[in-house]
């Protein structure tokens, strides 16, 4: 059975850091695109950074460029959100999700991703 889940969610100050993983399991990282999410209380999913199955490419929002950044480790099948400079906006839940690498790149849109984890809270608050 396919599954994803976050951890690493906390509430912290403006400017304070924090490191989400995603653990997979029930298929082979290698293959897939991993894309993190996040969503506020009755809003859209906002696509946020994503990553191709290999590690060679990379996708952020502008809002988080310079501040987070996603890599992986398909060994330990396991992808990481570093957030740095955290602002009282990046708060939301934050989730990641996956789908098959076809086109060798990722994309921020949450409507290609097949799989989704649960979800971990994120607070940025003084």
């Amino acid at each position: 059975q396919l599954q994803l889940v976050e951890s690493g969610g906390s509430s912290v100050q403006p400017g304070g850091s924090l490191r989400l993983s995603c653990v997979v399991s029930g298929f082979t990282l290698d293959y897939y695109n991993i894309g993190w999410f996040r969503q506020d209380p009755g809003k859209a999913r906002k696509g946020v950074s994503c990553i191709n199955s290999d590690g060679s490419g990379t996708n952020a929002a502008d809002s988080v460029k310079g501040r987070f950044t996603i890599s992986r480790d398909n060994a330990e099948n396991t992808v990481y959100l570093q957030m740095n400079s955290l602002k009282p906006e990046d708060t939301a839940v934050y989730y990641c999700a996956a789908v098959r690498d076809r086109l060798g790149r990722c994309v921020l849109s949450a409507a290609r991703y097949d799989y989704w984890g649960q979800g971990t809270q994120v607070t940025v608050s003084s």
